[in-house]
């Protein structure tokens, strides 16, 4: 395949556990995944690519950074259906740029490729990009999987509990998309403790962007050294979370 994800490998399971759990899914409105263990959805349910674009790339200051770098690295807590990542990749492409693209997620539970393709089917936007990832998607994700992106670009699902992996991951990020599940429903996801990794492994001027607005998580990011943002949220929402690492 050109332009397309080229190949999977796919790297052993950490040393400190076995293959991650999958979690157990029900479908609304027959592409809409819902999380049984969380009591969520896994993106707004008005439409979940173009709050990506809202959320995500907009409060990151993208697509236009991608130009600023040699290479730009995005890190995200929760991949989820991967389709931030399409999504992403597929506005990467569109600018032109000649630099590279490193898009490295933090997920506990994996999806198994016939659920990615369930859901990311819902949006022929990004049909090229779900072809290649669910073609070169592991049928039992563990570990890292590697994903090698034609031309410049890379995908790295880090299979495990974040504050544990980021920990032991050697990069830093130009930026971080934060997808846990909802603050109410995965608490753990939003913890002091691992807003202050997600700083600690932010490029200065990194940023950061979330559709999550609770109080605790604010404070969080502000106690581990972020500027924080408030704007209008996706959909009717009335706010979301963005900001910096200051340099």
């Amino acid at each position: 395949m050109t332009d397309s994800l080229l190949e999977n490998n796919s790297a052993p399971a950490p040393e400190t556990g076995t293959a991650p759990d999958h979690q157990t899914l029900t479908w609304d409105e027959g592409d809409m995944p819902y999380s049984q263990e969380f009591g969520d959805h896994f993106y707004c349910r008005t439409d979940g690519r173009l709050e990506c674009g809202h959320v995500f790339l907009a409060g990151n200051r993208l697509p236009d950074r991608f130009a600023d770098n040699a290479e730009f690295t995005i890190g995200e807590l929760g991949f989820g259906t991967g389709l931030n990542f399409c999504e992403t990749w597929r506005q990467f492409r569109e600018t032109g740029v000649h630099g590279k693209l490193h898009f490295v997620s933090f997920e506990r539970f994996p999806m198994r490729r016939a659920d990615i393709d369930r859901a990311l089917s819902h949006w022929p936007e990004i049909e090229r990009e779900r072809l290649a990832l669910c073609t070169a998607w592991p049928d039992d994700p563990a570990g890292h999987v590697t994903l090698e992106l034609a031309p410049n670009g890379r995908l790295t699902v880090v299979c495990g509990a974040a504050l544990e992996q980021i920990g032991r991951f050697g990069e830093t990020f130009d930026a971080w998309y934060l997808d846990g599940f909802a603050p109410s429903r995965n608490p753990d996801m939003w913890s002091a403790e691992l807003m202050q990794l997600v700083h600690d492994h932010t490029r200065p001027g990194g940023t950061f962007a979330t559709y999550a607005a609770a109080g605790f998580v604010r404070r969080n990011l502000q106690a581990a050294g972020f500027t924080v943002e408030r704007r209008k949220g996706f959909a009717g929402k009335r706010e979301m979370l963005c900001g910096a690492k200051v340099d």
